[in-house]
């Protein structure tokens, strides 16, 4: 039989010191980078709930004031014919917790021409035209309900009649 070369033993390896230090983790630079980037992606999601919060709130407000406002509005068509609707307005704001200078109302009343078609009336600024309410007046009742911080502010025009 042919002589073979034996096989050489396997050398030990001796362990690198920088390789060690390699290992060791992260270095100040790469936590930072790390950070930045994490940052860059959380602060937009942050300012998106902000907004969302902000939005949701007011939406909250708006549906609060139009629901005032529907509120008096239908005090007011409900009532029997009179010249003054405020209490009614004012009741609407205070059955919400509100305060009742929150809901207010404008009045006019429509002041016809002459007999003849052709002649158009105007509305004059006023409950009524005089102290007692006339036959046949039509009022028009405009209600503005504002929210407790003064931001939001809405209105409707009521016409009343016993035409």
């Amino acid at each position: 039989m042919p002589n073979r070369p034996q096989p050489r033993p396997p050398v030990p390896q001796v362990p690198d010191p920088q390789a060690e230090s390699r290992d060791a983790g992260f270095s100040l630079v790469e936590a930072i980078v790390a950070i930045l980037l994490i940052s860059i992606a959380v602060i937009p999601l942050m300012l998106a709930g902000i907004t969302s919060i902000r939005v949701s709130a007011q939406t909250n407000t708006i549906a609060e004031v139009e629901t005032v406002l529907v509120n008096a509005a239908d005090r007011v068509k409900r009532s029997s014919e009179g010249c003054d609707y405020d209490v009614f307005v004012q009741a609407a704001a205070l059955e919400n917790g509100w305060q009742s200078a929150q809901a207010t109302a404008i009045y006019e009343y429509y002041e016809p021409g002459d007999d003849t078609p052709a002649v158009a009336g105007e509305w004059v600024m006023g409950a009524c035209p005089g102290a007692q309410r006339p036959e046949g007046l039509v009022q028009r009742v405009t209600i503005t309900v504002t929210s407790p911080d003064g931001k939001i502010s809405r209105s409707l025009v009521v016409v009343k009649s016993d035409v």
